[in-house]
């Protein structure tokens, strides 16, 4: 792109000789086509495949430098994610204040220039520390492990599931890499793909308990991936319309001129400066409220983040109306441009918080061999809510042309002062807060994995305080039994004594046996023990 933009060879030619926008007879351009076209496309192209790979990876790969088992390095995944926020956030306000001034000032081939040499700087950055990172051991693909249960799942259709959890085929070798994950009763269809068979087994027809929940996990994750797809539309939305606000309000910032194209600037930073408040004053408070070493749970930030966007919507509305107002009053003395950021800085501390909610939430549920798949989740939905956005704005305008006097849709033509943006950005906020509730009822349904080796050090830690509790009141019985007995002079107390330190001797086996149900009892609870989001 910085070639193509610096050599005018290159450069499309001029598609316009009248004003077709005003006469509404602009037809495709047929001046970006052949080699240019060609080499303008992968250049597109090449950056897609670029940043996907760097924005599905990049969160796993600094989140597998923490290890979960240890308590003190568990506590900082959290920190991490809000971080790496942070820096990519601060890479957006470069992009969008230098290298938008530069491209404007100096021509776009500089901006392109930059972005090139930055990109260069920060892969040196990464290669240096290739020595030093722990690195996940790659398995297989993790969509043939999820095709593998499906298609034994559905050939063992026709078998019955036994009641028995014990009976579904599992590993007997020890988990390394990947702990073993524990039975659970949801999607039990999926189950049948774990019935052993007398006949020959292959990986296509016999998969272990542990695969098959690993799909179980994927499958529950999708009702919250879905439930943040609206409010992806919403920044898609806000984008596009805020900068064609932002073309007729007053740019001015003193005597400087503001660039439209930096409008964006303004969510970013608002994240800039409240992500470290969020991190050193938000989560201690909610951490000892509620406990969670992240102060509150993945998907409840996500949940608050949702309910922001709602807000951010409304709140454009309402600027609309007085941008809409105010130029058709007075048109030489437009509002400020800095009216759009009540609306951006909502919306930026809605993303803050559903943004890396998701990231960890995504990182933390996943199977370990599923990880990188599992955070690419979050800009899944990022790119679902954009491609939704341009089907919202067709619909909305196909429907509001038949149900308005003016047979003109709210989003009819460029003038946004003939428009009804205002109602669109209120039809957003409403769909919002109904996907809000399709949101919380998900995040109520889903269940929290449970490793066997949580599993297990749960019931290590119930039978040791069982075996302590029941050694405890043996010893109490015996010593009261021994004092009551030395302490008794008359033969008839001295009766009364043994009988009464024979009681209470009985007394504490009883309630030792009491424990020893109860402990029992603990460990078949404990087994099926799940924890349920919100």
């Amino acid at each position: 792109m910085t070639v193509q933009a610096n050599l005018k060879s290159l450069h499309p030619s001029n598609c316009r000789t009248t004003n077709c926008v005003e006469l509404g007879n602009c037809k495709r351009s047929s001046c970006l086509e052949g080699s240019i076209a060609f080499m303008f496309y992968v250049s597109l192209c090449l950056l897609a495949l670029g940043s996907g790979g760097v924005r599905g990876s990049l969160p796993s790969l600094g989140a597998d430098q923490f290890d979960s088992n240890d308590p003190k390095e568990a506590k900082l995944l959290g920190r991490y994610f809000n971080w790496l926020l942070l820096s990519t956030t601060s890479g957006s306000i470069i992009g969008v204040t230098v290298i938008v001034k530069i491209s404007l000032t100096y021509g776009w081939w500089w901006g392109f220039f930059l972005s090139t040499l930055l990109c260069f700087i920060g892969f040196s950055v990464l290669s240096l520390g290739a020595s030093f990172y722990r690195l996940q051991i790659p398995g297989d693909s993790p969509i043939i492990q999820v095709l593998r249960v499906l298609v034994a799942a559905f050939r063992n259709r026709k078998l019955s599931l036994s009641e028995n959890a014990d009976e579904l085929y599992e590993s007997k070798e020890e988990a390394t890499l990947a702990p073993k994950l524990s039975h659970t009763n949801q999607f039990s269809w999926l189950d049948k793909a774990a019935i052993y068979r007398a006949e020959g087994t292959t990986p296509w027809t016999l998969c272990t308990v542990t695969q098959v929940e690993e799909v179980k996990i994927l499958t529950r994750m999708m009702p919250i991936l879905f439930s943040t797809i609206i409010m992806n539309t919403c920044l898609a939305q806000l984008q596009t319309f805020s900068l064609a606000q932002g073309n007729i309000m007053d740019l001015r910032l003193g005597s400087y001129k503001f660039p439209a194209a930096s409008i964006p600037v303004i969510p970013l930073l608002f994240i800039s400066i409240l992500l470290p408040f969020y991190e050193f004053i938000f989560v201690p408070f909610a951490r000892k409220i509620s406990g969670h070493p992240s102060g509150i749970t993945q998907l409840q930030r996500v949940g608050v983040g949702l309910v922001l966007s709602a807000v951010s919507m409304a709140v454009a509305g309402l600027v609309e109306v007085k941008r809409r107002n105010q130029s058709l009053l007075d048109p030489k003395n437009p509002i400020s441009l800095f009216w759009l950021s009540f609306q951006y800085g909502i919306f930026g501390i809605a993303d803050m918080f559903t943004f890396v909610g998701l990231l960890e939430f995504f990182y933390r549920e996943a199977p370990v061999g599923m990880r990188s798949l599992s955070t690419s989740f979050t800009y899944i939905s990022l790119s679902f809510g954009y491609y939704l956005s341009s089907v919202f704005v067709d619909i909305i305008n196909s429907v509001t042309e038949k149900i308005t006097p003016s047979k003109l849709g709210w989003l009819h033509g460029l003038d946004l002062n003939k428009n009804n943006l205002n109602l669109f950005y209120w039809f957003l906020a409403i769909l919002s807060c109904i996907n809000f509730l399709n949101y919380l009822y998900w995040a109520t349904w889903y269940k929290y994995k449970v490793e066997e080796t949580d599993a297990k050090a749960a019931i290590d830690v119930d039978s040791s305080k069982g075996q302590d509790d029941v050694g405890k009141l043996k010893v109490e019985a015996q010593e009261e039994f021994a004092k009551t007995k030395n302490e008794s002079q008359d033969p008839r107390t001295t009766s009364e004594a043994e009988k009464d330190g024979s009681s209470h001797t009985n007394g504490g086996q009883e309630d030792a046996s009491k424990l020893k149900n109860e402990e029992r009892d603990g460990l078949e609870t404990t087994k099926e023990a799940t924890s349920v989001g919100l």
